[in-house]
């Protein structure tokens, strides 16, 4: 978008100008003066893809031209008008800034899907137009990510325009320190629409710039006043001679010529009326007291989670689609990825946008997932069919990471005699678990809602064995044990725990957790408790409502049992569980597994009763003796830990007048805490709000539901509800949250890698057949990379995707060595930028294929791919002679330090100079040699 430029004087007295309009030419030339004032007026609008009507709604019912559907829109345009726009573009009238697919969320999108929709974006870009878009446009995300939350907080942003410091340096990254600044600033009224008196939509009522001296209601000398007036308000509290207009706001320029008109007009006779002395051109939130914006954070928790398990489907589907070929599917990912992509959009994951919107997100995203998709609430009807007749049900569990992984699988069978074998006909222990009652009204409900009618069977067990799946690769297992439960109102303790880690429950709900494996650390005691806090309707005096977006609540309430609470004990080789009811709308499972050093909380909340008028904002507390003197740690996007001071603010002196609300953070990984010996660590299976309140106490919320809006323009209470026919009843929401105490500072290690296991869970996929069919016309087994290879834990692969070795941007728009041509070098002032030594990777060996990453470091690799017939096998990597090459790479997050990846061994045993290194059998049965994966993003060129 242009910015135009406009010349003014601070103190001069001003002259009326007596112009025929109908004759002039307004001239809006002016170029950017030195030592002068300038204004940049930026005209910007943004329809929201979907907030108060759908994505499709928006699009046919508002104007077509706007840029939030403009991929859309291109598509549908003849050669002539694509010409046309392409010839705009070339000329700097039409530029793409920020240049994704939407305008993002910061708090509740991973980073992975974050930087998946701006590719998308960016490809598009690149490749209908030839432009890389160098501006980023974060306008209305509620608040920003990977700085302290409260950035944009209005008792900063009143500190910052009284020490002219509204524009900053950012450092987004320590570990990377300058190479991650970019220079960016908080808006002076703290909002990105126009001074007040400056909006001219058609049915504006700011007065326009009236030139017509014959009208009775010419008006240019006050409205060049006016203008100025601002203008140096403006500059009084800014620290350069640069300053920004923001001509827009959402849903604007429907009719663009009233804007730029009057722009236009304000242009040309601020110039010319004023003597040129000074010159002109053209994550936690708050922006009002007791009006933080920390409830988004966990709005909408079903909608949150079922987004974060199809951005894991995407990145294994995608794998997927590589090694068989996007030709020889049928099917495309692209769908998924489009749909993934808008429901980063800062009013789609975020829980924000009205209920019919919500629906329409979670429609899109379920195009293209059918393999179980109502698993989480134990509906499976491809592992839920009879074994009779000597059919066998074939399970194939793919692992997506990089690295060998042993992991539980769980589904639902209608039979407890079922054993487990893996493809060469060995037993694999496994162990039968009880549906339990909870869980089968649950489904029951829930099934018939989505069917339209009752499941035919209900399957009443969960089947579990461990599954070692190679590195992106899968293994077939082709489905007795038994199981100890008993229910027990008498024992005050009683413990569980298969392998090394035990918990010990005790009456009056305490825990006890020792890890026979840890001999340096003591036995901790630690309890799991629940409560709500009643969410504010507001009051005649008193509006502001708990809403969507705003977390304001009125009191906190412990959510006690309505009886004494009866555990029901699960035994068996694999997991322990422990079963409590807490209330008819609290349930909870704590289960312990034999080869893991973490707890698992499966947690069932709802419907949340609002009988009472009072909305509820549920929350899960994890207390234990930890002095951890107000200090928490929360993940950015589920990358970098930032630390985190409670009822602190490091830029000024803080008011408390929200002590809970003002305290909550954005959570997509996990939340931390430490004293001088331990540290505390909770993981999360979706983005959602947390805290510590107390020392020694982290808290997570885990379901809102509300009576009252907000007033931040939703208009509509947040009140989930699923309906079966006639009945219709408050949402439940099932989650589950991980938690694990380590000796200070050896609980990172758990976190990465732990959390990129969350992210990244098995896929599975089933099917009844007769064993020997199977066996005789399928890979039981397969790895995209070397056997002998595997990526170390702190290396993630992120994307891998068809696409010469070529280092780029990280959406692969540019290469690397043009962008660090192009990237500004910002001066800074202070000490918040630390003098320490950066450690960077190395550039890749484009002969030995070598790359060196440094912590935290993401990168990506264009890898030209093509197809090649040597003796009857494809092999689906060459060069561009088409001479076979092997060797690829994938996109790769180093999380701690710093780490050499060899990319040359691969299954296809091709040199550079296509000679083969060696010799080995191909299975009778194989049809394709895979090339091998090992460090970068291919990206499809």
């Amino acid at each position: 978008m242009a910015a135009a430029a406009i010349a003014a004087a601070i103190a001069v007295v001003l002259m009326a100008v007596v112009v025929e309009s109908r004759f002039t030419v307004y001239n809006t030339t002016a170029k950017l003066v030195t030592g002068k004032l300038n204004v940049h007026l930026v005209p910007h609008t943004h329809d929201d893809a979907g907030w108060l009507k759908t994505v499709d709604q928006y699009y046919v019912g508002s104007n077509n031209s706007i840029q939030a559907f403009f991929q859309r829109w291109w598509r549908e345009q003849n050669e002539a008008m694509q010409n046309i726009v392409k010839d705009l573009v070339k000329s700097g009238q039409l530029e793409f800034i920020n240049g994704g697919m939407v305008m993002h969320d910061e708090a509740s999108p991973h980073y992975i899907d974050m930087i998946d929709q701006t590719t998308l974006g960016h490809q598009f870009l690149k490749q209908e137009f030839g432009v890389i878009p160098r501006i980023g446009w974060q306008i209305d995300p509620f608040g920003h990510s990977a700085v302290q939350a409260y950035l944009l907080g209005a008792e900063d942003r009143e500190k910052r325009m009284n020490d002219k410091s509204l524009e900053v340096v950012w450092q987004g990254s320590e570990s990377l320190g300058p190479a991650a600044q970019i220079f960016t600033g908080a808006f002076w009224k703290g909002n990105y629409e126009p001074p007040t008196g400056f909006y001219f939509e058609v049915n504006d009522d700011s007065p326009i710039v009236q030139d017509d001296p014959d009208l009775f209601d010419y008006n240019v000398q006050e409205r060049v006043n006016d203008f100025v007036s601002v203008a140096l308000s403006q500059a009084n509290v800014t620290r350069t001679n640069h300053i920004m207009w923001t001509m827009g706001t959402d849903f604007k320029y429907q009719y663009a010529h009233t804007w730029f008109r009057q722009m236009d007009k304000l242009i040309h006779y601020v110039n010319l009326v004023i003597a040129i002395k000074k010159t002109l051109h053209g994550n936690r939130y708050a922006d009002r007291i007791n009006a933080y914006w920390t409830g988004y954070f966990t709005s909408r928790p079903a909608l949150k989670r079922y987004v974060r398990e199809m951005s894991a489907y995407y990145m294994a589907a995608r794998q997927l689609e590589y090694f068989i070929g996007k030709r020889n599917l049928g099917h495309s990912t692209d769908a998924l990825g489009d749909a993934l992509a808008i429901a980063q959009h800062h009013d789609a994951v975020t829980g924000t946008e009205k209920q019919h919107v919500a629906n329409d997100y979670a429609k899109r995203l379920s195009v293209g997932y059918k393999e179980c998709p109502l698993m989480n609430i134990s509906y499976c009807p491809a592992s839920e069919i009879g074994l009779s007749r000597g059919k066998n049900l074939i399970a194939v569990v793919y692992n997506p990471l990089g690295w060998q992984r042993e992991d539980i699988i769980r589904f639902p069978v209608t039979s407890e005699n079922v054993m487990v074998r893996d493809y060469e006909g060995r037993e694999i222990e496994s162990q039968i678990l009880p549906i339990s009652d909870v869980q089968l009204s649950m489904r029951n409900f829930h099934v018939t809602s989505y069917l339209g009618a009752p499941a035919k069977d209900t399957p009443k067990y969960w089947l579990a064995f461990s599954a070692s799946v190679p590195p992106l690769g899968f293994s077939t297992k082709l489905a007795r044990s038994s199981v100890h439960r008993y229910k027990d109102h008498d024992r005050s303790t009683f413990a569980v725990g298969p392998g090394a880690l035990k918990l010990t429950f005790s009456k009056n709900g305490k825990l006890t957790y020792h890890n026979n494996n840890r001999r340096n650390m003591d036995t901790k005691s630690l309890e799991v408790s629940y409560s709500y806090y009643a969410g504010f309707n507001g009051t005649d005096t008193d509006t502001q409502a708990s809403g969507a977006y705003v977390f304001r609540p009125n009191g906190t309430y412990d959510i006690n049992a309505e009886k004494m609470v009866a555990s029901t004990v699960m035994r068996g080789p694999l997991i322990d569980e422990v079963h409590q009811q807490i209330n008819s709308w609290l349930n909870q499972i704590t289960r312990v597994y034999k080869d893991k050093e973490h707890v698992e909380v499966e947690y069932v909340v709802g419907p949340i009763p609002i009988d009472d008028g009072v909305g509820k904002e549920v929350v899960a507390k994890f207390t234990g003796d930890l002095m951890s003197n107000k200090i928490f740690y929360t993940d950015s996007n589920g990358r970098d830990f930032i630390k985190r001071i409670r009822d602190y603010r490091s830029d000024w002196d803080l008011q408390v007048n929200q002590p809970v609300a003002g305290n909550y953070y954005p959570i997509n990984l996990g939340l931390y805490l430490h004293d001088d010996v331990n540290e505390f660590s909770v993981m999360v299976d979706r983005a959602i709000g947390g805290s510590s309140i107390k020392d020694g106490q982290i808290e997570m919320m885990l379901h809102r539901r509300l009576l009252k809006d907000d007033g931040r323009g939703v208009a509509e209470a947040l009140n989930e509800t699923v309906c079966t026919h006639d009945k219709c009843i408050g949402l439940t929401v099932q989650g589950k949250l991980y938690f694990r105490i380590d000796p200070r500072g050896e609980g990172a290690k758990w976190r990465r890698s732990f959390g990129q296991q969350l992210y990244s869970p098995f896929l599975l996929a089933f099917s009844a057949q007769d064993e020997d069919n199977w066996q005789n016309s399928h890979e039981a087994s397969f790895t995209g990379i070397d056997p002998s290879y595997s990526f170390p834990e702190n290396v993630a692969l992120i994307t891998l995707q068809i696409g010469k070795v070529t280092e780029t941007s990280l959406s692969a728009n540019q290469e690397r060595s043009e962008m660090q041509k192009k990237r500004l070098v910002w001066k800074s002032q202070g000490a918040s930028v630390k003098e320490h030594k950066i450690v960077r990777g190395g550039p890749i060996d484009p002969a030995k294929l070598v790359l060196q990453l440094a912590p935290m470091e993401i990168r990506t690799i264009k890898l030209r791919t093509k197809i090649t017939k040597i003796g009857g096998c494809e092999l689906k990597l060459s060069n561009q002679n088409g001479a076979p090459k092997y060797g690829t790479t994938v996109a790769l997050l180093n999380d701690r330090s710093v780490n050499e990846m060899v990319v040359c061994q691969g299954v296809t045993l091709i040199s550079k100079h296509s000679r083969l290194d060696r010799s080995a059998p191909i299975a009778a049965k194989s049809k394709t040699l895979h090339s091998d994966i090992a460090s970068f993003s291919l990206i499809e060129d």
